[in-house]
């Protein structure tokens, strides 16, 4: 039987069989941190890995792994025939927390001096994500049914890819992005949405919130004024405001935006972010006259109009509703943004944006320097999932699921509220949006629905000014059964009687 060490103290080591962290990595993560506590001094002389593996009841391969990885990163030293040593060569400000070192409660103000003034502006728009939620419950905006999501035949896709493996797939691509997935998306557009496009001019980017960001980079400066929609789209004024430009917010009536209003608040504006073909969060389709305004007048003043179709697939009444950019033939002022995570899944993180042709070069170069390209694999399934008719077949179903789901939803609200509340008409989409009286407070509502187990945005809070606010409720029906919709409306009644009986309030 070896000699069991006595010179490093028990505690040092701390193993927990039940983990799911290696034991080799909990010896190394126990040893690193005694070195860097000091626990262990430099030069202290560390038992053998036998002598450890029989005090740990461990194998010597066990030890010996930990031992290998702490002396490559430069924490032990093994002198043959002496044994093993923690470095002298430790640095004795890596052995000490730092004295400025600030415990997460830190004030603002403390933060903000290790930051540049983009990174400011950047880490107080995080506040904008309040209300969202990784959890998939009811009633959740914007998601679509996940279960429904064409495993099987992505699999299969999938699959027939990593067969038949090419370069291509394991180098770096084309910034711009994968060549038959561009030409598929611009024959889809130009049939769908009316968008008059060539493959060229399409940008593959990592989701409708890089396209957003890529475009504000782009084209405008610190201190430029751009239009959004006032109420807005959370993700649009987060983007706006980490870009340093100034917010503009222009209202929103049952026509869409309004452009002479956005005119008198400021006539030269940089950019304008708009959602003509189903507005959120209030759902109104942007009408024809204001289309021609905006277009007259982006033309006129040589600004850029970037046109959010989030959900334009999705139209229960009629046909989807032209591009706002298929109008612009002329002009090529707007910037049009697609995304697939309405369509398919969030976590997919493929989107694109269709440029005017002297901004090709510009945005292709921007993509590759923000991330080089989106993933290559994604594409090319997502480019054989277009060639094999999977994707307009898949667009048929859920448009018919959602449908019915949405008149679900309808009827549920006027069950479990009555007529307490007023539902906006809306077309499209995978939300609905419900007013509530002026004595009902939306963000108190929000919070206590979270508590038990229901997620949805309070309307109030997708406004920029206060004066501008109404109370509402911004409610997800695609990814629920009808159990999860018609008790989740009852529940989310009895919240809003409860809310309002007891006077509780969420705001300043």
């Amino acid at each position: 039987m070896p000699k069991v060490a006595t010179q490093m103290p028990l505690s040092v080591v701390a193993l927990d069989r039940r983990a799911e962290t290696p034991l080799f990595r909990q010896i190394y993560d126990s040893l690193r941190t005694a070195i860097l506590q000091q626990r262990l001094a430099p030069g202290f002389k560390l038992p053998s890995s036998r002598e450890l593996a029989v005090e740990l009841k461990v194998s010597r391969n066990t030890v010996t792994a930990a031992f290998d990885q702490l002396a490559a990163e430069g924490y032990l030293v093994s002198r043959t025939g002496a044994g093993t040593f923690v470095s002298d060569a430790v640095p004795d400000e890596f052995q000490q927390p730092p004295k400025s070192a600030r415990p997460p409660s830190a004030a603002p103000d403390e933060t903000d001096r290790e930051l540049s003034r983009r990174g400011k502006i950047i880490s107080r728009t995080a506040a904008i994500f309040e209300y969202g939620s990784r959890v998939v419950r009811p009633f959740n905006p914007c998601l679509p049914n996940i279960q429904e999501f064409p495993y099987r035949i992505w699999a299969r896709l999938a699959a027939r890819r990593l067969n038949r493996p090419n370069r291509s797939l394991q180098g770096y691509g084309d910034p711009a992005g994968y060549e038959p997935l561009r030409r598929e998306i611009a024959v889809y557009l130009g049939a769908a949405r009316a968008v008059r496009c060539e493959p060229r001019q399409i940008i593959i980017v990592s989701g409708a919130q890089q396209a957003l960001d890529l475009a504000l980079r782009l084209l405008t400066d610190p201190g430029d004024a751009v239009w959004i929609e006032e109420p807005g789209n959370f993700g649009t004024r987060a983007a706006v405001t980490a870009a340093g430009a100034r917010i503009v917010p222009v209202p929103v009536d049952e026509e869409g935006l309004d452009v002479e209003a956005g005119a008198a608040l400021d006539a030269r504006a940089r950019l304008v972010c708009v959602t003509p073909s189903h507005q959120y969060p209030l759902g109104v389709t942007m009408a024809l006259k204001r289309r021609i305004e905006l277009l007259k007048w982006a033309n006129r003043t040589g600004s850029w109009i970037l046109e959010d179709d989030y959900d334009s697939e999705y139209r229960y009444g009629s046909r989807p509703v032209a591009s706002l950019q298929g109008l612009d033939a002329r002009g090529g002022r707007v910037i049009y943004i697609g995304t697939f995570s309405k369509v398919l899944s969030p976590a997919l993180r493929l989107g694109y944006l269709v440029v005017p042709p002297p901004l090709i070069d510009s945005f292709t170069t921007a993509k590759a320097i923000l991330d080089r390209h989106s993933p290559i694999f994604e594409q090319m399934i997502l480019a054989d999932f277009f060639a094999e008719g999977h994707f307009a077949r898949h667009i048929r179903r859920m448009r018919e699921l959602y449908a019915e789901r949405r008149e679900l939803l309808k009827a549920a609200v006027r069950a479990a509220f009555g007529e307490t509340v007023e539902i906006m008409p809306s077309e499209a989409g995978l939300h609905l949006t419900i007013l509530l009286g002026d004595k009902s407070d939306d963000l108190a509502i929000a919070r206590r629905a979270a508590e038990l187990g229901i997620n949805l945005e309070p309307l109030s809070a997708l406004y920029t000014e206060e004066k501008n606010k109404k109370n509402g409720l911004v409610l997800g029906f695609a990814s629920f059964s009808e159990t999860e919709i018609r008790e989740g409306a009852e529940k989310l009644a009895a919240v809003c009687r409860e809310i309002q009986s007891s006077g509780v309030s969420a705001r300043p």
